[in-house]
């Protein structure tokens, strides 16, 4: 027999009372030597990942059998840390500063809990079961005999030393890139080896480098792959073949003023009836990225595109995501496409699903369907006088797609996003509220539509397949949420299964325009669980979808390729083989779990580079004031959202002087304690840029024309609620 992991923690948590060695494990199964050496082979994996812990002696124990924890330390800058348990059950452990001298941030470490009160258990690490990091990213400061590297995270509290003959010619103050190669201890700090200088620390470029270096995010292809020698950049007769010539049909594509990769087109038609039919064609991906290629394994690795401002680093080769498989107007291109057809009341009553030849009519921008749809623009619609009409059958469509949805209760969380204008020097020139306008919400609804359908055609094939899931919140974090909103005189109804989506879309619907519709939003998007990408079918919350994958851009994320393999597959040969559905079956687990870390590594990173963007901007306003809106309030101060740009900051509670202000947590606000002065979400202040910390991206504001002694007078000005553009 071939033991699994769950046949090991199992008989572990039934059968074992005390540590055992490998021995006195194996013999209570019947193993053959090869399965013997592979089951050791398992037990190691396991102490890697922390569900095992290997005591001295060489002997084998769940960590909570020796009073254990095992999770990942999350560092804070002032030298303690907090542990999050590797089973995700049971509140984190804190752990004292004194006990986090060996210890760097994103580590896994085992921690004995030494005391337990009413609050957080307290532990100490008595074990580091895995480093985080082998390399950092950081400023070289020089020095004989001995310079240092001085990490960019902040969570990364060790200096690491370089001999001077290891600081590859560093200038002080450049970016380095070094190798640890002594772990920090209780009487020493790290030490290591320069081996990339990425330049001066004010270079734009080496700023996205130094973030791609710290979330490990590859930054070149290998050269053979860079080339794109045995890419072609047109598609030739022979691959004609099979395929449905769509090229007559008026597809367009639909997206960003600086998009350069596009990997989807669309087109409708109005039918008899109030039918209208609707196409999604796809850039066909796998005819060109074979499994188990080089350039496949690159993609896996690299698992979706990520997007920082003014560059991007693509998943693909550029001869590939900005070339042959870029459905760039008039040019003949591959595609796979989804032929839909919708009633009146935007029910989908026909999906077909082929692969076709394709060409693309026109390169429209969001703010050109913008002009055409809500400002009736004549020099827009005087440029596509044949497309305007047809863009006139898409909002149809869409509004109809986004009633269905509506109804079957799909969160539209409408969160703003910064938009970063860059100078020509790369330097933040504007900060603003990013647009969403009926332009973005119609191929929104075109490609949610394209994903349901093609997974719902899958999964009634009986394929194996890829799944977008996202499971039914905890119901523990939606009473709380529910107490929240509460206090802004807002209810939600906890049945017995728990949450109906209906019902927070109603919530949603009624915050909408009021101050406290961004704090609200965010704090629900808190409580729910974050979308993965999965083998079993969960279905989807959010979307109040039952089944749903991700297939419309290839070009730029991992699973809708493997989605548009299997697509491909079935519809080439009727069905999936059962071997090829017993790889499949054996594979997806892990690809979902990978490509869902990646996605999450691709996100943390464009925040981040965003925040350092956004703290580059205000750096060279400090001492300005500013009009704003208390956006959120916490007992150490509250976050302020300006009015003339997209940014925010603290204003800490320290820097109220005129009195002793104490957080009331049921009403999410603070109050002075003699002048019963109030702030709370919602209020208008004006405020001063009081400092700017880049190395922690962080903006500290402080209330303007305000002296000790002489703050305000307790006056509040409410926002008035506004209907923004739907």
């Amino acid at each position: 027999m071939e033991l699994s992991p769950s046949d090991l923690l199992t008989f572990l948590e039934k059968r074992a009372r005390h540590p055992l060695s490998a021995r006195e494990i194996l013999s209570h199964f019947d193993l053959t030597r090869s399965e013997r050496q592979a089951a050791v082979r398992l037990l190691k994996s396991l102490v890697r990942e922390g569900s095992l812990i290997q005591l001295k002696g060489g002997r084998y124990s769940l960590p909570r059998q020796v009073n254990l924890v095992v999770g990942t330390v999350s560092a804070h800058r002032d030298g303690y840390g907090f542990v999050t348990r590797s089973e995700g059950k049971g509140a984190d452990v804190f752990v004292p500063a004194r006990f986090m001298r060996e210890v760097m941030n994103g580590d896994r470490v085992a921690v004995r809990i030494e005391r337990r009160g009413g609050g957080r258990p307290e532990g100490r690490v008595v074990r580091i079961v895995e480093r985080a990091h082998r390399s950092i990213v950081g400023r070289f400061e020089g020095g004989r005999p001995f310079g240092y590297v001085v990490p960019a995270d902040p969570r990364l509290t060790h200096d690491l030393f370089i001999p001077e003959s290891a600081a590859m010619d560093a200038r002080p103050g450049q970016i380095v890139v070094a190798r640890i190669d002594v772990y920090p201890s209780r009487n020493r700090n790290p030490e290591g080896t320069v081996v990339r200088v990425l330049g001066d620390a004010d270079d734009p470029e080496v700023e996205i480098l130094a973030i791609a270096q710290k979330y490990g995010l590859p930054s070149e292809f290998p050269a053979e792959l860079e080339a794109g020698a045995d890419i072609p950049d047109r598609v030739t007769a022979e691959e004609h073949a099979g395929r449905e010539d769509l090229r007559s049909l008026p597809l367009v594509t639909i997206d960003g003023e600086t998009a350069r990769d596009f990997d989807d087109a669309v087109a409708v038609r109005r039918e008899e009836g109030g039918f209208i039919r609707l196409w999604v064609a796809i850039a066909d991906v796998a005819h060109y990225v074979r499994e188990n290629s080089p350039l496949d394994r690159e993609a896996y690795e690299r698992g979706t595109s990520v997007y920082f401002p003014g560059r991007c680093l693509p998943m693909l080769p550029e001869p590939l995501s900005n070339g042959i498989c870029s459905l760039n107007p008039d040019r003949d291109r591959l595609a796979m496409t989804a032929e839909m057809l919708f009633d009146r009341e935007g029910r989908r009553v026909e999906s077909r699903f082929y692969p076709a030849l394709i060409k693309s009519h026109a390169r429209l921008t969001y703010g050109e369907v913008r002009d055409v749809l809500v400002h009736r623009s004549p020099e827009v619609i005087a440029r596509y006088p044949d497309l305007a009409p047809r863009l006139e059958i898409m909002e149809d469509l869409a509004r109809r797609l986004m009633e269905v949805r509506r109804r079957r209760g799909s969160l539209d969380f409408d969160l703003p996003e910064a938009e970063i204008v860059l100078d020509l020097r790369g330097r933040p020139d504007d900060i603003v509220r990013a647009e969403r306008t009926i332009a973005h919400r119609l191929i929104e609804e075109f490609m949610l539509a394209a994903n349901e359908a093609v997974a719902t055609f899958l999964t009634e094939k009986g394929t194996p397949l890829l799944y977008r899931i996202h499971e039914e919140p905890d119901l523990e974090k939606f009473q709380a949420f529910q107490e929240f909103i509460a206090h802004f005189n807002y209810g939600l109804t906890i049945g017995e299964k728990g949450v109906d989506p209906r019902h927070l879309q109603r919530l949603l619907a009624e915050v909408e325009g009021h101050p406290e519709e961004r704090v609200i939003n965010h704090v629900l998007l808190r409580s729910m669980k974050q979308a993965r990408y999965a083998a079993e079918n969960a279905g989807h919350f959010g979307l109040a979808a039952d089944c749903y994958c991700h297939f419309t851009s290839p070009i730029r994320r991992y699973p809708d390729l493997v989605v548009h393999r299997a697509l491909r597959q079935v519809l080439a040969k009727g069905g999936l083989s059962e071997g090829r559905k017993r790889h499949l079956q054996r594979s997806l687990p892990e690809v979902g779990e990978h490509t869902s870390n990646r996605e999450r590594r691709a996100m943390e990173a464009e925040r981040e580079i965003v925040d350092l963007k956004k703290c580059q901007f205000m750096a060279e306003r400090v001492g300005h004031e500013f009009d704003g809106i208390v956006a959120g309030v916490q007992p150490f101060g509250f976050f302020v959202e300006l009015k003339d740009f997209f940014v925010e900051g603290l204003v800490h509670v320290s820097s109220l002087g005129d009195d002793f202000y104490h957080y009331e947590e049921d009403l999410h606000r603070l109050v002075g304690q003699n002048r019963r002065r109030i702030f709370q979400v919602g209020d208008e202040v004006r405020v001063r840029v009081a400092g700017v910390s880049q190395e922690r991206r962080e903006i500290d504001f402080e209330l303007a024309g305000d002296e000790p002694g002489q703050k305000g007078k307790g006056k509040r000005k409410k926002v008035k609620p506004h209907n923004p553009e739907p």
